[in-house]
């Protein structure tokens, strides 16, 4: 038993040492570590629930900036086409982006009463 889970161990070994992040995340790593360069990440507490959402700023030159629930949701066009829709992706550049921003300690904290967020949570 113990010399079988040593092949696992160095299969699983040699197959981790091959992927990396983009190999996961393709062009959106990229692009997702160019807006927690740029601060294009915003998490909004409500208060007094401590429920949060992400605003994230995107690329094009409008400067949209989508809602987004890093682990669940974004309201960009690329999460119901490519995740939802044709499931080619994992996540989207603004979920990569927040959940990068959280990880190094790069976004903005904003606060706002829960029942403001509740009016943001109603535009979807």
């Amino acid at each position: 038993m113990l010399a079988a889970t040593g092949v696992s161990l160095a299969v699983a070994d040699a197959v981790w040492a091959e992927i990396s992040l983009e190999t996961l995340f393709g062009k959106n790593m990229l692009r997702a570590c160019k807006i927690v360069d740029e601060r294009g990440v915003r998490r909004v507490t409500g208060a007094p629930s401590g429920r949060s959402l992400f605003l994230v700023t995107g690329e094009s030159k409008r400067k949209e900036e989508y809602l987004c629930f890093p682990e669940h949701l974004c309201t960009c066009y690329s999460f119901f086409y490519d995740i939802v829709g044709r499931g080619e992706q994992l996540c989207c550049k603004h979920q990569l982006a927040a959940r990068l921003a959280v990880a190094v300690g790069e976004h903005q904290e904003m606060e706002v009463t829960d029942e403001e967020l509740a009016h943001m949570l109603a535009k979807l």
